[in-house]
């Protein structure tokens, strides 16, 4: 299996070395955990299991799961944003024209979205307990490559305030990591991912459904990549950290994916 997995473009790595290794050259990466670790090993672990299913002498009594409280439909004062009003905002901010000029990650009418944050309160309110409650909700509109975050007011309903920005890459979301992973696969370039995969698994990879994504924003630095990525940092480009669900980690830091462009490059590493 190793000498295989040594042939292709991607590398078989620990969660741990992969981590430290992509680090520095990626912006915002967030690696997901170990994925199908066995927790249950170790000394002790089968007294461990038989106190837990009630035998032995030092049996804890079972414990009891109490159902979480209802979620409210409207927070108060600077707790979360509830789902209700999550979803309400959503709809807020992308009513109009961005829902109908705008386009996501797949081309789909409509923007990306990306995040839901519950705003700061405006200098003047900053000591005021009955200050308005607003979210800001930031967007990624894939049609000319801009940033749009727009902020709406909880109680009125009202968007207040609209900023656009280009140039402004946060990090990926899911739904972009995996749009990535879906034109790697189908790219000349993911050859070495779908091998190791198959080594891994025995399986086609086929879908992004099949890995575990982690993605950071890959930005152009002169000299350090090939000519076709020197519009990355304006274009949405993201770097991957795959893994095999419940398996190992495959070594993709090398490929960049310009989710503008829906292409594929390699870094240049000479």
């Amino acid at each position: 299996m190793r000498e295989k997995v040594h042939r292709h473009l991607g590398k078989v790595l620990t969660g741990a070395a992969l981590a430290a290794a992509g680090t520095a050259a990626m912006v915002a990466v967030t690696l997901p955990g170990t994925a199908g670790a066995d927790d249950s090993g170790g000394p002790g672990g089968g007294t461990r299991a038989a106190r837990q299913a009630g035998q032995g002498p030092d049996a804890a009594p079972p414990g009891v799961v109490e159902q979480a409280p209802a979620e409210g439909k409207q927070g108060t004062g600077r707790d979360p944003l509830t789902d209700d009003e999550i979803r309400r905002v959503e709809k807020l901010a992308v009513a109009g024209r961005l829902s109908a000029t705008a386009r996501d990650v797949e081309g789909d009418r409509g923007p990306q979205r990306l995040s839901v944050d519950l705003a700061e309160p405006e200098a003047a309110e900053a000591d005021d307990p009955r200050a308005p409650r607003r979210a800001d909700v930031t967007y990624y509109d894939y049609k000319n490559d801009t940033l749009v975050t727009k902020t709406v007011n909880l109680k009125t309903g009202k968007v207040e305030q609209t900023d656009a920005q280009r140039g402004v890459q946060p990090p990926p979301s899911r739904a972009e990591n995996a749009e990535a992973a879906r034109i790697l696969i189908a790219d000349p370039l993911g050859a070495g991912l779908k091998a190791d995969y198959k080594d891994a698994t025995g399986k086609e990879l086929t879908s992004p459904d099949q890995l575990q994504l982690s993605g950071g924003i890959y930005e152009a630095s002169p000299g350090a990549q090939p000519a076709v990525l020197d519009a990355c940092g304006e274009h949405r480009c993201v770097r991957l950290f795959s893994k095999v669900r419940n398996g190992p980690w495959i070594d993709t830091r090398d490929l960049v994916i310009d989710l503008s462009a829906r292409k594929a490059a390699a870094l240049d590493r000479s």
